[in-house]
């Protein structure tokens, strides 16, 4: 597996080893050890699919109070998938991070506590998962907003935009809740 760091702190690219031949493919999406080795010594304790059409863009959600560290990627089709820091003591805090996540490359991106996260599906339609450190509270969720000219997310060019009522009423990163020091509420 190659693991690439990104230029946000505890943000990682991870390229498992594919072995394809004419039925198809097979990789490991999670290894324990393998994981751990890379750096991300967690447990996960909920997975989650999703499945969208393209132009969906969803998040960018976090959780405040329990933050949850993601391991992201597609099984079928193509996003863009985004990361903003939000860990106010970052030297990186409002710097995002982008990343293309398809059933080609079988990239994955871990998304370590303290982020915010959203996808956008440039494919016709893409099946999305999610391996989550903290069970998901919907009282917890804050959701930033997508387009925050502060953050300045080069989101691709997709028509028609499709967002839910909760993540067109996102908040701008100048009034969101965010980390203080320690990974804790502000």
């Amino acid at each position: 597996m190659n693991v690439v760091r990104s230029e946000l702190p505890g943000l990682l690219i991870l390229e498992p080893k594919s072995f394809g031949d004419s039925r198809g493919f097979f990789f490991e999406s999670y290894q324990k050890e393998r994981y751990q080795a890379a750096g991300i010594d967690v447990d996960f304790v909920q997975d989650n699919v999703s499945r969208s059409c393209r132009g969906t863009l969803r998040g960018l959600h976090y959780q405040l109070a329990n933050p949850q560290g993601k391991l992201v990627f597609v099984t079928r089709g193509e996003v863009f998938d985004v990361a903003v820091d939000l860990r106010r003591d970052s030297p990186t805090f409002g710097r995002w991070f982008g990343s293309v996540l398809n059933d080609e490359n079988h990239r994955q991106l871990y998304v370590p506590p303290g982020f915010a996260h959203g996808f956008c599906v440039t494919s016709e339609s893409a099946d999305f998962c999610y391996k989550c450190t903290k069970f998901y509270d919907a009282a917890d969720e804050r959701t930033l907003l997508w387009n925050d000219p502060a953050i300045g997310i080069v989101w691709p060019e997709i028509e028609p935009r499709i967002l839910s009522p909760k993540d067109q009423r996102g908040l701008l990163l100048a009034s969101a809740d965010v980390y203080a020091a320690g990974g804790n509420p502000s």
